[in-house]
């Protein structure tokens, strides 16, 4: 079942039809879905931190960023750490930004109704741009003008963390998923787990100056670093 993507199921909470109880109790349960599978923690002592000043203040930008709660979680770690860090929330899903609005507020933290083509319009600029299990939701077109809306929209790193597709990862999930009840945690966590990538076909998938970084155990880094307006052959 595993052996080949699944690029035609959707995930429930993309059908704008869902139900709104449900969904918002997706919300409600993506903090603690994302502390144990994410990998934020790691991510941020790796990437981010070297690149955040306790003077300079650091400017990242969470795309596609649902209810909001990687970008309070690394608005904090900074603040701990001493360190400034201003972050921007943006998704185009009114839902998702009505739930990111009814959260406790975060400072440093902002949020924005909006896809990455409207803030490249605009002409914005962040020192980071980050996705959290956003690129296996996208379709081949939707995903290369993802890729390279992030990268005009960052001066520094681009960092998109997704799943990896394994056997051993559906597996311990659906066991793992049994307790959270009345969303759709479950049911679309397995179905993002069949669209995800491995590692070579995320690699085939991306331009050439993207890298990817397989992170144990179920998990995957899209990383691009350098001058964003270097062209992809």
């Amino acid at each position: 079942m595993l052996k080949r993507r699944d690029g035609a199921t959707r995930e429930q909470m993309d059908n704008p039809d869902c139900d709104p109880e449900k969904l918002r109790r997706t919300y409600e349960q993506f903090p603690l879905v994302n502390r144990a599978f994410a990998g934020w923690s790691g991510i941020y002592v790796k990437y981010l931190r070297p690149l955040l000043s306790p003077g300079r203040p650091t400017s990242l930008l969470d795309l596609g960023c649902g209810g909001g709660d990687v970008a309070g979680y690394l608005a904090g770690r900074a603040r701990k750490d001493g360190l400034r860090l201003l972050v921007t929330g943006a998704d185009p899903d009114p839902r998702a930004m009505d739930f990111a609005g009814s959260r406790p507020a975060s400072p440093g933290v902002s949020f924005r109704r909006a896809y990455g083509s409207d803030l490249v319009a605009e002409g914005a600029a962040f020192d980071v741009v980050i996705s959290n299990h956003v690129l296996h939701h996208l379709d081949p077109p939707e995903f290369q003008d993802f890729l390279r809306e992030s990268k005009q929209l960052s001066t520094r790193l681009v960092l998109h963390n997704d799943l990896r597709r394994n056997p051993v990862a559906y597996m311990l999930f659906s066991v793992a998923a049994l307790p959270l009840r009345g969303s759709f945690i479950r049911e679309d966590g397995l179905t993002s787990i069949r669209r995800s990538y491995t590692p070579a076909e995320l690699s085939a998938v991306a331009p050439p100056s993207w890298k990817v970084v397989p992170v144990r155990p179920f998990r995957q880094l899209l990383i691009h670093e350098g001058n964003p307006q270097a062209a992809d052959d």
